[in-house]
């Protein structure tokens, strides 16, 4: 299995501890070693710290957004390196080259650590034994570990690693590439249930965030944006507001450079700058965006429907002709919206730019933020408030970025994907500049909603056909989306011309159009694959019932073998595709299917009145995920949803079985919002939502009373868990209405049909 620590000339180079202990540090150049400083405190470039006394420090290199990856990854090691966890410490590693890649989204960092990680492990473990093995004279082959001890059998002789951790500091490291790992038949911290290392600091109000950051000499800013996206300030009543109490600074900031347009305030509290905000009256130039709206969206995708495609992506078969000789043609218009992040803590970051003592000297800048990517926010920071030199390489400036900005990662409050967009780290630096002073910029909750990178919405215009026997022979799809340069679909508004059920059609055709728009958007929890998999599954639904046929026997009907091969080298992404030589693992999705049927006794329960199952599948994120919801619905249309059942495979390893349950549990609950209320509309180029009592997010009184989990064990590697369980449950909810009340929901939220909650 690849690894990006194993697979970038990854290194161990191992020192000992003053008054003993073993430090074991990963790097990956040898052309950027640096030395080792020796220190007794925990050295910040170390992966494992092994103290005398046997406790053992490991760093958690990834941000921790609450999918915990703070656990996870330190399990990896720990297993490896045969220790209690109970002797484990973590801590949050920074920004640092020498860890790989730092980052979370894209459920990448099981997938790309798993191996890497353990590895790191057994490398230190190794290093252990062959210090015993060397005071004891025996070979190494004689010795065993357990709980972080060393054991002679033959002899009886037992020693613990903070007892050998010195020598083994002085004992080359081993390859990583050449260590042996365990056999999972053996392991006892993978796959068991551990708690959250935060656990205890979260709920006593320790403080972990962003938000809570505190240096000396901090002042605290606002920005305000122009209301239009990419709207710039022409100018403002400054004056005014540093008149007001509280406030130092107030200024217009020009925006470019990967810093946004708007007015900055600045004050000793953040309620001053905030209260002083309220007073803020500034000129805007909104540009051409102020012409975006839901209603022009809506009218042009529905011209759309009435073209042809302007793009084809996907062609089989002859469409046309087989939607003439089929015996039924089914059509449906499908809509879902645009959509916010919305995380419960608002973007914010702690910026202190330290300007250059010399001429030419760029400066230094320390940064204290939540992001998902910390390795492209450092150097958007830096662009914001250093001047390099005109002639200087993009390796000289990566490398003059590595030397000169230090980000400390905090744990985020939520993210959800909006935190791979770090807008904010600029303004705050740009900012700390203009001020001369260490800064935290926090943003509103209105400036979250209304500024946001949102899920795009998108229109759907599908055809199906069914031959006699009730089987899919044709499927026609005209996918209407958005484009800001009029070439590219918007930023997560694509759809792949391999999602199901393409390849299992034989006459298939899928064509796009694209509406011009200057709304931002972004990746947003299974991008893509959050929307697409209503349209899918609720169509397939449709399908099934005009054929028939039992929703679930008529999915594992078309996932019976595909029509027509995949092509070469494909697969693997985001959306529908994924499995074993490039094409779609239909056998995977047929197993959690059936599982998923057979938990929930479908088609072998009768329900009463106002009471229906729905059923929905999709592939994303690597993760094969199927769901079942049993809903209720009386006569006002209100909504209960009694139970979510869930099968998922996501390989051969479930690393930590409490936190891979909560990622499923909270992926549903996040998809019954998106379901019935989420939705953001556009009035005048301008976010309409920007609070959570227009934008309501699901309560705990909502929430279904059991989400059951099950697994498919797969012989496949491991893969991750943030994503793929969020799509099915939209399709799923809406699929068990339909099978309550007879009513088919085409378009999101269904609020908007009357439906709310019981």
């Amino acid at each position: 299995m690849s690894s990006t620590l194993v697979g970038r000339r990854a290194f161990l180079k191992v020192s000992a501890l003053a008054g003993g202990g073993m430090v074991v540090a990963l790097y990956l150049d040898p052309a950027k070693l640096v030395a080792q400083r020796g220190a007794a405190a925990m050295e910040p470039d170390a992966f494992i710290t092994i103290a005398s006394d046997g406790t053992v420090t490991i760093v958690g290199k990834n941000p921790e957004i609450g999918q915990g990856i703070k656990n996870t990854l330190p399990m990896l090691v720990a297993e490896e390196l045969d220790v209690e966890w109970s002797s484990v410490r973590v801590v949050q590693g920074d920004l640092d080259s020498k860890y790989g890649q730092q980052s979370a989204g894209g459920s990448r960092a099981v997938p790309s650590n798993y191996d890497g990680m353990r590895r790191l492990g057994a490398a230190a473990r190794l290093q252990l034994v062959t210090a015993a093995s060397q005071q004891w004279t025996v070979p190494v082959s004689e010795l065993t570990t357990s709980a972080g001890r060393v054991t002679h059998a033959s002899s009886g002789r037992s020693i613990g690693y903070g007892e050998l951790a010195q020598a083994a500091a002085g004992i080359p490291a081993p390859s990583l590439e050449s260590v042996t790992l365990k056999d999972p038949a053996n392991f006892t911290i993978i796959g068991k249930p551990i708690p959250g290392v935060d656990n205890h600091a979260l709920v006593t109000g320790q403080p972990l965030f962003g938000i809570d950051v505190k240096v000396p000499g901090m002042l605290y800013a606002v920005f305000e944006h122009c209301p239009i996206f990419e709207g710039r300030a022409v100018s403002a009543n400054l004056d005014a507001i540093r008149a007001m109490p509280g406030v130092r600074h107030a200024f217009v900031v020009p925006g470019g450079n990967g810093v946004s347009g708007g007015v900055a305030i600045v004050g000793d509290t953040w309620w001053a700058a905030q209260q002083a905000r309220e007073s803020l009256e500034v000129e805007w130039d909104g540009g051409e965006t102020a012409n975006d709206s839901t209603e022009r969206f809506d009218r042009e995708a529905q011209a759309f429907s009435t073209q042809a495609p302007a793009d084809i992506g996907r062609q089989e078969g002859d469409v046309d002709s087989s939607f003439a000789s089929a015996a039924t043609v089914v059509e449906g218009s499908y809509a879902y919206p645009f959509l916010s992040h919305a995380p419960l803590e608002p973007m914010n970051c702690t910026a202190h730019y330290h300007p250059g003592t010399t001429p030419g000297d760029p400066g230094r800048l320390e940064l204290w933020v939540g992001t998902q990517t910390p390795g492209s926010g450092a150097p958007a920071a830096a662009a914001a408030v250093m001047e390099f030199p005109a002639d200087m390489s993009r390796q000289d400036q990566q490398a003059q970025v590595a030397e000169r900005v230090t980000l400390h990662m905090t744990r985020m409050g939520g993210g959800f994907g909006r935190r791979l967009y770090n807008d904010y780290l600029p303004e705050a630096a740009y900012i700390s500049k203009q001020i001369g002073a260490p800064v935290q910029l926090r943003w509103t909750r209105e400036d979250d909603m209304g500024h946001d990178l949102y899920r795009p919405g998108g229109y759907h215009f599908l055809k199906g056909g069914l031959d006699a026997s009730g089987k899919l022979v044709a499927w026609r799809n005209h996918f209407v989306t958005f484009t800001t340069d009029g070439n590219r679909t918007a930023s997560s508004g694509s759809l792949r011309s391999d999602e199901f059920p393409a390849t299992f059609v034989p006459n298939f055709l899928m064509g796009t159009s694209m509406i011009q728009f200057g709304v931002p958007t972004g990746a947003m929890r299974a991008p893509g694959s959050n929307a697409i998999a209503f349209v899918m599954q609720s169509f397939l639904d449709e399908l099934a019932h005009a054929a028939g046929k039992d929703p679930v026997q008529f999915r594992l009907d078309l996932l019976g073998s595909p029509q027509i091969l995949p092509p070469p080298g494909g697969g693997g992404g985001r959306g529908g595709r994924g499995g074993g030589g490039g094409g779609y693992g239909a056998e995977r999705m047929r197993a959690v299917l059936e599982l998923v049927a057979d938990r929930s006794g479908w088609g072998t329960r009768t329900l009463p009145a106002g009471t229906g199952l729905g059923v929905a599948f999709h592939y994303s994120h690597s993760g094969y995920f199927a769901e079942v919801a049993e809903v209720t619905v009386d006569a006002d249309k209100r909504v209960k949803v009694n139970k979510v059942w869930v099968a998922g495979d996501i390989g051969r390893q479930i690393i930590n079985p409490l936190h891979a349950e909560s990622q499923v549990q909270g992926s549903v609950i996040e998809g019954l919002g998106q379901l019935m209320t989420l939705e953001v509309t556009i009035e005048g180029g301008a976010a309409v939502q920007k609070n959570f009592n227009t934008y309501e997010l699901p309560r705990m009184r909502n929430t279904p009373p059991e989400i059951e989990v099950h697994w498919v064990t797969s012989d496949n590697d491991p893969t991750g868990l943030g994503e793929p369980a969020l799509p099915p449950v939209v399709p799923a909810v809406a699929n068990a209405i339909f099978a309550a009340t007879g009513e088919r929901l085409r378009s999101l939220p269904i609020s908007k049909h009357g439906y709310r909650w019981a």
